[in-house]
């Protein structure tokens, strides 16, 4: 079996995940200390309050590769299929958590994104260098300012649900104290 022992299996946890919590920024903090151990904060707006109005926050993690069968002190891939699939293919992941103030806690939204290196030919492949190639012309991206970050050459592959599993267990056990 290719599930860590380490690592206790419980049934899926809802996505997003009510946290009762009335202090915000412990709930911040605690998420923010989490998300950290797997991922490199690129920016966060935290959850404050204008007026009488509690507004939502956002983090956003910077791209992350995948860890391989030869990295076990990585957490960034859990272990079975997603970690083989890190280690045989070019594999980054990044996280973007939405934090909505609700009326009986926080609401925390996690997403893992999974996205797939896209090359032009293999790399180190020396056949057929000689001849002059046409596929990698130049693209542009012409997203609009202030849409989200897309990097050329990565095909998304979805969410990776196994390590949001794990990402939200870790936030439910710091803020409830389990």
């Amino acid at each position: 079996s290719l599930v860590d022992p380490a690592i206790p299996q419980t049934a899926g946890l809802q996505n997003p995940l009510l946290v009762p919590v009335a202090d915000r920024d412990l709930l911040w903090d605690q998420v923010i200390d989490s998300l950290d151990d797997y991922f490199m904060i690129q920016r966060e707006e935290r959850v404050r309050q204008v007026g009488d109005v509690l507004l939502e926050g956002r983090i956003e993690t910077f791209p992350v590769g995948g860890a391989t069968l030869l990295e076990p002190w990585r957490r960034d891939s859990t272990p079975g299929p997603e970690r083989l699939q890190s280690t045989l293919q070019s594999i980054r992941r990044r996280a973007v958590v939405r934090v909505t103030p609700t009326g009986g806690g926080y609401l925390v939204d996690l997403a893992v994104y999974k996205e797939l290196e896209d090359l032009a030919s293999p790399q180190h492949a020396s056949v057929g260098q000689a001849r002059v190639r046409h596929e990698t012309t130049l693209n542009r991206n012409e997203e609009e300012v202030g849409a989200d970050a897309f990097t050329l050459g990565w095909i998304p592959l979805g969410r990776d649900a196994s390590l949001e599993q794990r990402i939200l267990q870790e936030i439910r056990d710091r803020t409830t104290g389990v």
